[in-house]
């Protein structure tokens, strides 16, 4: 994996925290699915550490050259 690469997966992880969230937001505002909000908020933050492991990732990895 180069970093470039983890960075890509670090940004997709970023958006799924991110609609998983607006998601758990919208269900808390409505009785019928306010039950099912915890499950959307706990895969959102989830979501958003797998984003930081990513980021973690890129961070360790070499900087990526055209020359690579």
């Amino acid at each position: 994996m180069t970093r470039e690469q983890a960075l890509t997966q670090a940004v997709i992880a970023a958006d799924n925290a991110t609609d998983l969230a607006r998601e758990a937001d919208r269900m808390a505002h409505h009785n019928d699915f306010r039950p099912q909000t915890p499950a959307f908020a706990a895969a959102g933050a989830l979501w958003a550490d797998v984003a930081v492991a990513y980021a973690a990732i890129a961070q360790a990895l070499p900087e990526t050259t055209p020359e690579d």
